[in-house]
């Protein structure tokens, strides 16, 4: 299978396919290096190696802050 590269957002109304077994990735961060959620579009997922107390997961941006995907908490709060 082909792979292309995409500068900008994607928008797919049938999934999307990561690899041979169906998983996507999304990019990882640290605490430290993520984007400023304000700066990306609400709803952008990215996964945090060590975000609250240390402890990795899923985070998605609301337009301020990365909220974390397993619950309402803030991951990382604006500055």
């Amino acid at each position: 299978m082909a792979s292309t590269t995409f500068s900008g957002p994607v928008t797919s109304t049938a999934g999307f396919v990561g690899d041979v077994t169906g998983a996507v990735t999304v990019p990882t961060y640290t605490v430290a290096t993520a984007p400023d959620a304000s700066t990306v579009t609400a709803g952008t997922t990215i996964y945090v190696s060590d975000g609250v107390a240390g402890s990795p997961g899923l985070a998605f941006s609301d337009g301020t802050d990365w909220k974390r995907a397993d619950t309402p908490a803030t991951t990382i709060a604006a500055a």
